[in-house]
């Protein structure tokens, strides 16, 4: 039974809560606590398929009446840490191939840096490429930057590009690029059958929206809508992030930022505690009980 709940539980996470919470509006009013529950999500996935790769042979050795022998643990030992490397060799990847690929492009930005209107600017990892298409964005690690184009500083004044750097400092602070990674390491260790999209993009769009929370607390948020309307699609996306073609993400980003909204603590506090709920339902609820019984049963012990 408790193989049939975590599996139940498992594909319900995997399948149907994705698209119901990604098309939701509530998390635009707390972003921060929404991508929180984003994690807890494919956390407890995770544990769910592992509960069930343990759960399952001794659930079938206990209805056939033979005991639960060492082969059967040993074999679900091995499956549970298979699915566990799947992942951290995933994430090594994803994180492997992010981090080449940002330090050849910080050497090349530092290359084509103009120094004289860098200085202009005041901050130290910022680089000032020549180009007139408006171009804002940043390259996390170690040695971060937030590298802007000769046609940002064209089009937008003072308070807008204090607004587009106070944005993108927030993503480099809170550490942004770790977050995407993770998800995208899972998405691509997901079985296909099993895969969604849903949690990259929405988790990339409730990003988008902490770095706006934190820059128009710094600037208002005049001066970030502004700059966000002038800029139009010509901020590139986070890697690994498909493009938004019918422009609803910028939509939903444009109408936060014309009207004032305070933080939701009831709002933050409900979905922190659903987030925690998920992590704790498949532990201690379902696979705390069967693997007392289990070890009571286990030949070995």
């Amino acid at each position: 039974m408790t193989a049939l709940l975590l599996g139940a539980l498992g594909l319900t996470l995997s399948l149907v809560v994705p698209g119901i919470l990604a098309n939701a509006d509530w998390p635009d009013r707390a972003p921060a606590a929404a991508v929180f529950l984003w994690q807890a999500i494919t956390l407890a996935g995770v544990l769910c398929a592992l509960g069930v790769v343990l759960a399952a042979p001794e659930e079938l050795t206990r209805t056939s009446d033979k005991p639960f022998g060492a082969a059967a643990l040993v074999a679900a030992l091995v499956v549970a840490a298979v699915i566990v490397l799947r992942l951290l060799w995933s994430l090594y990847g994803v994180s492997k191939r992010s981090r080449v690929r940002r330090e050849r492009h910080r050497l090349l930005v530092d290359l084509l840096d103009r120094v004289e209107q860098r200085q202009e600017l005041g901050a130290d990892n910022v680089r000032v490429l020549q180009g007139a298409l408006p171009l804002a964005y940043c390259v996390p690690g170690r040695e971060a930057r937030v590298v802007l184009s000769d046609g940002v500083l064209q089009v937008l004044d003072r308070p807008e590009i204090d607004a587009v750097l106070a944005h993108e400092q927030t993503h480099l602070r809170h550490r942004h690029e770790v977050v995407m990674e993770s998800f995208t390491a899972f998405y691509r260790a997901v079985p296909r059958p099993l895969r969604s999209r849903a949690p990259l993009d929405a988790v990339h769009l409730l990003l988008e929206m902490v770095a706006d929370d934190a820059a128009s607390r710094r600037t208002g948020p005049g001066p970030l809508r502004a700059a966000l309307e002038r800029l139009s699609d010509a901020v590139p996306l986070a890697e690994g992030v498909a493009a938004d073609p019918k422009g609803d993400a910028r939509r939903r980003r444009m109408a936060r930022l014309a009207v004032s909204h305070t933080r939701s603590v009831g709002l933050n506090a409900v979905v922190t505690a659903a987030a925690l709920g998920l992590l704790v339902l498949p532990t201690v609820i379902l696979v705390v009980p069967w693997l007392g019984e289990a070890l009571d049963k286990w030949p070995l012990r």
